[in-house]
């Protein structure tokens, strides 16, 4: 059976899902779970995701949610190039900078300053100013201790890793805003970083279309 991930394609960590699967070559079918219009808290979903929450994944009846679990998943039980290092300090390295996205990094870049800057003008609303300015602050650590982090051309070194996976499609958002425009300004790694993933043919396939 193939597998199965449910998530809309706008969702980032539904993303970085869909970025592994392309990144080890696995064929996989995307179901739209639209969170936005309350899909997620509909029954159906609820049964893979008790938060209802994305993304949520199957494989021949193996159910897993969390990203990085899915991702791990996706890494270890498939062919293809390791998306993992294999040394324990670059592996913990790893961990730590998908640790840092999903605890301070994503709440700060789309929760507060993408959603304000480009969620709510959309949907009629004015932008919260103040709530702007506490995530581009929250969002500017984040991007300071990851480049500080970063051991290479990419996060882990040569390779790319769920680190990639986990920063790019956040950061891709938070970029787009005017908070996040000047980002990579004076983060010459970061800037390099984001030019070589930029074109990689996951990232390009998996672009979320917005509008």
């Amino acid at each position: 059976m193939p597998v199965k991930l449910y998530g809309p394609a706008y969702s980032t960590y539904a993303r970085t899902a869909r970025l592994a699967l392309e990144e080890k070559g696995v064929p996989y079918e995307l179901h739209e779970v639209d969170i936005l219009s309350g899909k997620g808290n509909e029954p159906a979903h609820l049964a893979r995701q008790p938060w209802g929450k994305v993304p949520a994944f199957d494989h021949d009846g193996f159910g897993l949610f969390e990203t990085f679990a899915i991702a791990r998943y996706v890494d270890e039980g498939f062919p293809g190039p390791a998306l993992q290092p294999s040394e324990p300090r670059a592996c913990a390295r790893m961990t730590q900078i998908c640790a840092i996205i999903d605890s301070y990094g994503y709440g700060a870049m789309v929760g507060k300053v993408f959603w304000q800057e480009a969620i709510v003008p959309m949907q009629g609303g004015t932008p919260d100013a103040a709530r702007v300015a506490e995530g581009r602050q929250a969002a500017e650590q984040v991007l300071d201790v990851i480049h500080r982090l970063m051991e290479g051309p990419l996060m882990c070194g040569e390779a790319v890793t769920l680190a990639d996976l986990h920063v790019l499609p956040p950061l891709e958002y938070y970029r787009m805003t005017k908070s996040g425009a000047s980002a990579f300004a004076s983060r010459p790694k970061l800037a390099a970083w984001w030019d070589r993933m930029n074109a990689r043919e996951s990232v390009v396939k998996t672009r979320p279309k917005l509008g």
